[in-house]
């Protein structure tokens, strides 16, 4: 709509009466109300514009009942297609090329002291919006990096949905397996296994110490209860004992759980391989006199 606007860059218009500028305007108002018909021959009754709606083409849309919603940022515009199910149109010469998208209601809301449009009953369901506050800026991106996470464990979850139990459980329990492979394994090699499960042990470690409880009896508590068979037992935050995970509806992604054991051990692994440093020479200090 705004490149209907007639604009006049660092230039200069000289008219002998005032009839001239008349003539200009009309002229700006029916090419605009030219392209405000074809908009309202789309059969729609919102419109949505990336860019701004001067007061003429405002009231046009106004008198044939259409909402105008102007300055629409592009990322929004994007997702609003999506999730309504029609497409951005960057002409308007072929309505019934164009596939329109549909809600139920459309509302403006506050929220906090910003104004926001409000879309909902979608065509294609399950889109939301997710609207972070906080008091200061370092408190939001943490928030924002925590619901990342979040999302991208749903992601993968929902990609495999397989899953294993939390709370530690899975760490324990095989810490306890590789430590009966290190008994069993002669040799030097027995103590590098043996490290590999007291690495593993140090997840519900650092789970009870984030918690603020006492890792040292959580977790020699955890591993009395997984000498049993098919124990279930893991690190209740919320009571601050040991708890049946299962019972207690935690468990997390095996295909998350399968990729951090692997990136941490191939880490390990590739730090191992380094059998030398080269240090670099301290810098010099300058005299300044």
């Amino acid at each position: 709509m705004d490149t209907d606007k007639i604009k006049i860059y660092g230039a200069r218009v000289r008219v002998d009466s005032m009839a001239k500028i008349g003539e200009i305007e009309a002229a700006e108002k029916s090419k605009m109300r030219q392209k405000v018909e074809k908009i309202i021959g789309h059969g729609i009754n919102c419109f949505v514009n990336r860019q701004l709606i001067y007061n003429f083409p405002e009231e046009l849309f106004a008198d044939a009942g259409i909402l105008a919603i102007e300055h629409a940022d592009f990322d929004g515009i994007e997702r609003l297609a999506l999730v309504t199910g029609g497409e951005i149109a960057s002409t308007f010469d072929n309505p019934e090329s164009v596939r329109l998208g549909h809600c139920k209601l459309i509302e403006e809301i506050m929220i906090g002291e910003d104004k926001l449009i409000h879309f909902s009953g979608v065509d294609l369901g399950q889109a939301c919006t997710i609207i972070l506050r906080g008091a200061s800026s370092h408190v939001l991106d943490e928030a924002e990096r925590s619901l990342h996470d979040a999302l991208c464990v749903l992601q993968q979850t929902v990609g495999d949905s397989r899953v294993v139990l939390g709370g530690g459980w899975p760490e324990v329990l095989m810490a306890r397996h590789v430590d009966e492979l290190a008994r069993k394994t002669p040799g030097k090699k027995s103590l590098a296994i043996e490290s590999y499960a007291t690495a593993l042990r140090a997840i519900p470690t650092i789970i009870a110490d984030n918690s603020g409880l006492d890792s040292a009896e959580l977790v020699a508590q955890l591993r009395a209860e997984h000498a049993k068979e098919d124990s279930t037992a893991g690190i209740d935050v919320i009571l601050g004992a040991v708890g049946n995970v299962e019972k207690l509806g935690i468990f997390e992604s095996f295909k998350v759980k399968q990729a951090v054991l692997l990136s941490a051990t191939e880490a390990a692994e590739m730090i191992l391989r380094v059998d030398d440093i080269i240090k670099c020479a301290p810098r010099q200090r300058e005299d300044r006199m």
